[in-house]
This record gives C-alpha cells, structure tokens and sequence, in this order.
C-alpha cells in the first residue's frame, strides 16, 4: 500500500488531497510526477522516523528526477537521514551532491560546517588540537558561505565565528 494511502490524521488527509491535486494539474510529464510521488512519500517517511522506507522512497525519486534543482533536495533529505543516523561521511556526500545540483542551498552548506564542528570538537577532546581547529576552520568556510546566502539565518554561527574570530566582515548582505 503506497504511504499516501496510511495517512489516517485530518492533516496528512489535506495535505494529500493538495499535493495529488497539485499533481493532476502541474504540466510535467509522467516520469516528473512519479518522481514527485516518491518524494512526497520519502518526507512522510522521515516525518515518521521511517528512515529506511524514506531512504527507499528517495533512491527511487532519483532514478527519476531530471530537475537538478528538485534532484538537490531529495539528497538534501537523504544526508540528512545519514547525519542523524550517526553516517557523517555519507552525509557529506549527500550534502555536497545536493550542492552540486544547487549551489544556492544554505541549509546544506549549513550541515557541512555543523558536521566539521563536531569533528572539530571530538579532535580537540582526543587531543589533537591542530586537527581540531584545521577542522574548524572548514566548518567557518561553510557557514560563511551559508551566512552569505542568508544572513539572517544561523545566528549561532555567526556568533560562533564573530568570538572565534574567524568571521572576517560583519555584514553579509
């Protein structure tokens, strides 16, 4: 049974009434609508903690998702799955492939830095201070880039690099 038939609240009801609305009415071929199924019920998955069946859902949307701007998102969402499972590296993957599609994705630009500080912090608690702040360093480069793209995101961040001293202008815009 597709997820869109499980749905069982008044919301996720509205919500696939729209999108399957949405869908009939949007002038795309067969293969972009399909792949917009896929992704519609990858998110429901992830929404459920379902991660597996998410996964499942996003390989599938792109097999077929042509759109590089829409393909950016589906490997948004899978690194995203990947980081909170603890896969760090294949996060970074994803998240860089989503880049590759869309550079003007912040929120994944976002995750690399906050993956790199993490690293950064786990190096300096083993003690290795240099790793640890070559690792920073990275994580500053991503977020400056994301602080650019939108500067009234990621205050903490930005708060991050302003008493680190590795912001290097206060204005982004």
């Amino acid at each position: 049974m597709p997820r869109t038939q499980k749905n069982d609240n008044f919301i996720d009801k509205s919500f696939t009434v729209m999108a399957d609305l949405i869908l009939k009415l949007l002038p795309a071929n067969k293969r972009a609508k399909e792949a917009f199924v896929y992704y519609r019920d990858g998110m429901s998955a992830q929404t459920e903690g379902e991660y597996a069946e998410a996964l499942e859902n996003y390989e599938e949307a792109l097999k077929l998702e042509e759109d590089a701007n829409d393909r950016s998102y589906i490997l948004y969402n899978m690194g995203l799955i990947h980081a909170s499972n603890g896969d760090r590296q294949k996060a970074l993957e994803l998240y860089h492939q989503a880049i590759e599609c869309n550079p003007r994705l912040p929120q994944a630009l976002n995750n690399i830095a906050v993956i790199f500080h993490y690293e950064g912090e786990k190096a300096k608690e083993a003690g290795d201070e240099d790793g640890g702040e070559a690792l920073f360093d990275k994580a500053a480069d991503y977020w400056v880039r994301a602080i650019r793209m939108a500067p009234n995101n990621y205050i903490e961040a930005q708060n991050w690099l302003k008493t680190t001293g590795r912001m290097e202008i206060d204005v982004f815009f």
